[in-house]
């Protein structure tokens, strides 16, 4: 039996991983098909890919700031440079803000720090159970697995269905709430517009990204990824499958709207959509851990909506392990 199972394999997943692995056994389980959870990217040939997710790292704290400087070195992310169009004039614009991307796709910290440990996709957990201090896993294809820890790593609505029997603490009973993102890929005729991304001052359209300008390949089309507004997202995300093509047609007709580029043939589009994207406003916890049951969480939504949010959640849950 292995010392830890954990349970997601984004950024608070793959850290608490690669963490734990120097001193113990583990295995690493995702419901997605792929690495990267919030930070995913989306192949659409062998040369083409959307980051669908988390759009790009701007670190903040000095030690995510060492970790990123260390991956930048390695070749693994880098910076993101080109013309970044700031339209939104309800906040100020940081002049100094730095945009790092990774180098083949944002999931690329996911799939460093777990380059060497054995992850499992298209595994859904659907329920917990702790027998004489040995956790059993059960997953929808029926199977069954036993650990001896079990770190939870899930959007906060999840987690709580999940372990509300065995977490007492009282964050468990909180209303967190997660706010939802809509996004759509969209691929279009070549262009000569020279723009990197756009922040836009609009209640639907929040942002849209311009592959192309990550420098990873050479697309004969324009690849743009648009994400929604939050506020947009929440009323819209319940039914986005059943209004999966309207809510696609709506992104796109505002991003030919706000950017006043010519409206041109959509030869590609993806709709995605993000219950459970983010939460603003942090816990007073950063991460949980019960060494009585040898049961932890952690996750962004600890610490605040970015990435470096979940890194962080995961480097504390992993010193109240070694305590």
């Amino acid at each position: 039996m292995k010392d830890f199972c954990i349970i997601g394999s984004g950024i608070s997943g793959a850290t608490i991983a690669n963490s734990l692995s120097k001193k113990y056994s583990l295995d690493v389980y995702d419901k997605a098909r792929g690495v990267g959870g919030r930070s995913s990217n989306k192949k659409l040939n062998k040369n083409e890919s959307f980051d669908h997710g988390v759009q790009y790292i701007s670190p903040k704290s000095i030690q995510f700031k060492s970790f990123i400087k260390s991956l930048i070195l390695k070749k693994i992310l880098k910076k993101w440079t080109g013309n970044h169009i700031f339209l939104n004039d309800n906040k100020k614009e940081d002049k100094n803000h730095i945009k790092i991307i990774g180098k083949k796709g944002n999931n690329a910290i996911s799939k460093y720090l777990l380059k060497n440990i054995n992850c499992n996709f298209s595994s859904e957990v659907i329920k917990i159970a702790n027998k004489k201090k040995v956790w059993e896993i059960s997953f929808s294809d029926g199977s069954i697995k036993f650990y001896k820890s079990l770190i939870l790593t899930c959007p906060f609505p999840q987690l709580k269905k999940l372990s509300k029997k065995y977490i007492k603490h009282s964050f468990i009973n909180k209303r967190i709430k997660m706010d939802a993102n809509i996004t759509v890929m969209m691929t279009t005729k070549k262009s000569k517009i020279n723009v990197s991304s756009y922040f836009f001052n609009d209640k639907i359209l929040g942002w849209a990204g311009n592959e192309n300008s990550k420098m990873r390949f050479k697309s004969k089309n324009d690849l743009w990824t648009l994400q929604s507004t939050y506020s947009w997202a929440n009323k819209e995300i319940n039914k986005n499958r059943e209004n999966n093509k309207l809510n696609i047609k709506t992104l796109i007709e505002q991003f030919f709207k706000l950017t006043g580029i010519k409206k041109t043939k959509v030869l590609f589009s993806l709709n995605h959509g993000w219950k459970y994207s983010s939460n603003s406003k942090p816990l007073r916890i950063k991460s949980y851990w019960n060494s009585s049951l040898n049961l932890g969480a952690c996750a962004d939504w600890f610490v605040g909506p970015r990435l470096e949010s979940g890194w962080i959640s995961a480097q504390d849950l992993f010193n109240k392990i070694n305590k």
